[in-house]
């Protein structure tokens, strides 16, 4: 059945949208229309903004809130997230075609486990230090909330990264604007009802939905004070200029193009499982994974023939099929774009396995698994983000080799290092110039700070770190 939703969250309750326009949410798996929304207007994000003002500003209102007050707050919310985990779960997988078997372990569990998390974070975090001034006197540095936060996400892995800004925004002090995806609002809408129920007050949670103008809006509003974005290198760019000519702070989470290196005494046959998850989960729409697999000369073609048999080996088909491997891609034009991508690399290197549309799926923007060898790493599709399940193979001689290859990139988010000597690995990660990379292994760890350097980003999610990124600091003086 087709929904429609005519409302954004604001101020505490739906209200009807303002703006008459309206935008369909397609499924990736079936390209039938599962959902019709608002798309916000301006005077939908000038009422959002405004009540996030109301409430921060508010001088006995959530801002004001002792942490542990505000961590019972969450800790409320986490327990309504989780009443529709599995809810939110089906709705990401209707929408944008992520593997059940994957939305459980992420769509399901992150949510609720941020929110715990940084709960338990705001109440052993001290907000205040005391330090002994050069003057004799004393100063009181305090950690105070920003302020208003405009969030903006993206559709891969949506409940995720909403919660790695969310948590700690709210844990903070601070109050929020978000904008989801217009491919996946449906779990943007159970997120707003568990926040109506664990009773957060009116203004502090306020969702908009739309597309790039609505986004636009908040990243250009004189009311909100911070900028938190994750998505599009090309975007992030944009929203970043914008916030630099405003001199507000901003928070960018953006593209990748990591390198997995395989170091020549690696013993794949024990690694396959977990090299997948790090180079082809959700279909190679994730901005971490490792599309660049650096191999050894001297072992190039058993590194394709491992990472052409792991492709070929993965089952794609209906994303609620629990056996299902590989799902969709989001939607026609992200399809085009891959294939698009797969034609260049026809004319840069040897195709190996994939290149098509899998065979008996007539329905869906499915893309087969695809691997390339004899990659240069000057090719289009080693040196460009595709986002889909492309995978480029390229060899090295020896390890400054391999750690040159890796950091020759103007993107620096993910990575991994294999090897069956965890030190030498670690040493050659070290190298790497990325924000997080893995040793025979890679997960994003929520208790370490997550993000990018060069064109994959600025700042930090996650973590301790992913706190004070929406906090900022007073120094009291006292003689």
């Amino acid at each position: 059945m087709t929904q429609h939703e005519d409302s954004m969250f604001i101020d505490g309750a739906w209200a009807p949208a303002k703006g008459t326009g309206r935008f369909q949410v397609i499924s990736a798996s079936t390209e039938e229309v599962v959902a019709t929304a608002a798309d916000g207007s301006a005077d939908d994000v000038d009422a959002a903004v405004a009540a996030a003002r109301r409430a921060f500003d508010d001088p006995s209102g959530w801002s004001t809130w002792e942490p542990s007050r505000r961590a019972d707050a969450l800790e409320r919310f986490a327990d309504a997230i989780d009443k529709r985990k599995d809810q939110t779960a089906r709705a990401v997988t209707l929408q944008m075609g992520m593997p059940t078997m994957i939305a459980s372990l992420s769509e399901a569990v992150a949510p609720a486990g941020l929110l715990r998390y940084y709960a338990g974070l705001a109440r052993s975090a001290p907000v205040e230090e005391e330090r002994v001034s050069y003057t004799g006197g004393k100063t009181v540095v305090r950690r105070v909330p920003i302020g208003v936060i405009g969030a903006i996400i993206p559709w891969n892995f949506p409940q995720t990264l909403t919660f790695f800004k969310l948590a700690p925004a709210l844990a903070a002090g601070n109050t929020v604007v978000l904008k989801p995806a217009p491919e996946t609002i449906l779990d943007a809408y159970l997120m707003a009802e568990a926040a109506a129920e664990a009773g957060l007050p009116p203004g502090v949670v306020n969702l908009v939905t739309g597309g790039p103008d609505t986004g636009r809006r908040i990243v250009e509003h004189p009311d909100v004070d911070k900028v938190a974005f994750t998505g599009s290198t090309r975007a992030g760019r944009t929203i970043g200029e914008t916030c630099g000519r405003m001199l507000r702070p901003v928070t960018l989470e953006l593209g990748g193009k990591s390198a997995v290196i395989v170091l020549d005494d690696a013993d794949l046959s024990t690694e396959m499982e977990k090299l997948f998850a790090c180079t082809l989960v959700n279909s190679g729409q994730t901005c971490i994974l490792g599309t660049r697999i650096l191999a050894p000369r001297n072992r190039y073609d058993e590194v394709v023939g491992a990472f052409a048999a792991l492709a070929s080996a993965m089952p794609v088909g209906d994303p609620f099929d629990p056996a299902t491997a590989l799902g969709p891609l989001v939607s026609q034009r992200q399809r085009e774009r891959v294939e698009g991508y797969i034609a260049a690399g026809r004319t840069e290197a040897r195709l190996i396995v994939g290149g098509g549309r899998p065979a008996g799926l007539d329905k869906g923007w499915y893309v087969e698994p695809t691997v390339f060898a004899d990659v240069s790493n000057d090719a289009t599709i080693a040196r460009e983000e595709i986002f889909g399940p492309v995978l480029s193979v390229i060899a090295y001689d020896g390890d400054d080799d391999a750690i040159r290859i890796a950091n020759d990139s103007e993107y620096g988010l993910g990575g991994s290092v294999w090897s069956a000597d965890p030190e030498r690995a670690r040493a050659v990660a070290n190298r790497i110039r990325t924000g997080s990379v893995g040793v025979n292994y890679y997960n994003i760890d929520w208790f370490a700070p997550f993000g990018g350097v060069k064109q994959s980003g600025i700042g930090r999610e996650l973590g301790p770190e992913g706190l004070a990124g929406f906090q900022q600091l007073q120094s009291v003086y006292y003689s």
